[in-house]
């Protein structure tokens, strides 16, 4: 298992370094907002679309680590699939020139296709069962929801964490660090508590392919990973959490997703009614910054607030 971060790591870290002047020569570069903080107009042209180069060692190295079972080449399908959606709409945004890739309404039915397609894999063709582990219960108590209603809990699990990490994913860093650590928590949980090889190894990998994404994608980022990348990592953390049958840990482990997608739903919502802003800018890491933090401090900040509700989960999994 060990043997899958170092093998991934140093694979995403070598693919980096030949994807980057590649997306460069073919001028696959950064859209930015112009309503957005003014110290994020010098991204514009820098190579995006770079989750390829962690999504693809993470699923290969995970499926041959996991001896290609059946699971594990339907999750690398299923991230793929997310990732394609994603990829899309970096693709347009780049051939448009502009923020907009697809519309609100594609990419949702997008999401919903591949989140069906998992839910009813999941819920009809897997041996995992339809329970939950319940919180607060020493992992002693779980509970099981009727198939068709945990095919539209699955369904609603996906399309919220897909979403929640592609929100994340604003500032040099941010989406990396904080997934990592998330990451870290599903494994520990998983090897500790669960023995759940298939979450260890995926878990594994893809802590080891974010920190060598990290070595281009701190700050100053040399390329940004693009809705191709996020909307893979939330896929990626959405089906660990349903694999484990602790989906609801994901509210607290993942806050700062949460926080993030709550932010643009209060804004947007408060908004269209009033024509006022609760933020200087959504999601709420971009009210940090025009409110002076720097992109280090907001990365800082939000991965220790991580660690935190990551610790918090797992007692309340585990020890409460």
């Amino acid at each position: 298992m060990g043997l899958s971060f170092i093998i991934t790591f140093l694979t995403t870290a070598l693919f980096g370094r030949l994807l980057i002047p590649l997306l460069q020569k073919l001028k696959f570069g950064q859209i930015v907002r112009n309503d957005g903080p003014k110290t994020h107009l010098s991204k514009m042209g820098i190579p995006t679309i770079g989750g390829i180069m962690f999504i693809i060692p993470i699923l290969l190295f995970a499926t041959i680590f996991n001896k290609f079972s059946i699971d594990s080449i339907i999750i690398s399908i299923i991230v793929l699939l997310f990732s394609l959606v994603g990829f899309l709409d970096d693709l347009l945004k780049i051939k448009r020139k502009s923020k907009d890739g697809l519309s609100v309404l594609q990419k949702t039915i997008g999401l919903l296709i591949v989140s069906t397609l998992f839910a009813t894999y999941f819920v009809y063709f897997s041996n995992i069962g339809t329970e939950l582990i319940a919180p607060f219960s020493n992992m002693m108590t779980s509970f099981m929801i009727p198939k068709f209603l945990y095919v539209l809990f699955i369904i609603i699990v996906m399309y919220a964490a897909t979403n929640s990490v592609n929100l994340s994913d604003g500032v040099d860093g941010l989406a990396s660090s904080v997934t990592a650590i998330v990451m870290m928590c599903l494994m520990l949980i998983a090897f500790v508590n669960i023995n759940n090889e298939l979450v260890i190894i995926f878990s594994i990998s893809t802590v080891g392919g974010l920190l060598a994404f990290l070595l281009y994608n701190g700050h100053p980022a040399k390329v940004f990973m693009g809705d191709t990348g996020s909307l893979g990592l939330g896929a990626l953390v959405g089906i660990m959490a349903i694999y484990l049958k602790i989906p609801w840990v994901l509210l607290i482990a993942g806050i700062v997703y949460v926080v993030e997608a709550l932010s643009v739903i209060i804004q947007v919502g408060h908004y269209k009614r009033t024509k006022r802003r609760v933020f200087k800018m959504a999601p709420i890491h971009h009210h940090f910054e025009l409110s002076g933090w720097k992109e280090a401090k907001v990365v800082v900040v939000f991965t220790t607030v991580t660690i935190v509700a990551c610790a918090l989960s797992y007692a309340i999994l585990v020890w409460l």
